[in-house]
């Protein structure tokens, strides 16, 4: 049991690093991951689940192979298990992910943004 709310802000001020989740809560078999973007991340899919997408600061555009989805600060997105996405960022965009432990940012392609997937915050 949490003895504290966590700050998100708090949470976002600790880390530079683009593309590089990190894990500020878990609930069931379900973690909450803050990550800063900026650019084009990789094309990728995640085969054994959904992925949500929050846009707490910033524009996120996730492109799939056959149309665009643009995201502004207070949307979220869930992008379908299976489904090829490629996340970009034009300026920095901090955004909250929400997916089950151990997935691999990149999913199913291995890439320099490849990123380990147990850091906490």
């Amino acid at each position: 049991m949490m003895d504290k709310a966590i700050n998100i802000i708090d949470k976002l001020n600790k880390f530079s690093d683009y593309w590089s989740p990190r894990i500020i809560a878990e609930m069931n078999d379900y973690q909450f991951k803050l990550a800063k973007v900026k650019g084009e991340f990789v094309w990728h899919s995640h085969k054994e689940t959904d992925e949500t997408f929050i846009v707490l600061e910033g524009k996120l555009t996730i492109k799939f192979r056959n149309k665009k989805v643009k995201l502004n600060e207070g949307e979220l997105y869930i992008v379908p298990r299976g489904v090829e996405h490629k996340p970009y960022a034009k300026d920095e965009c901090h955004i909250m992910l929400i997916e089950p432990k151990g997935i691999v940012n990149t999913g199913n392609t291995s890439s320099e943004l490849t990123s380990n997937n147990d850091i906490w915050i």
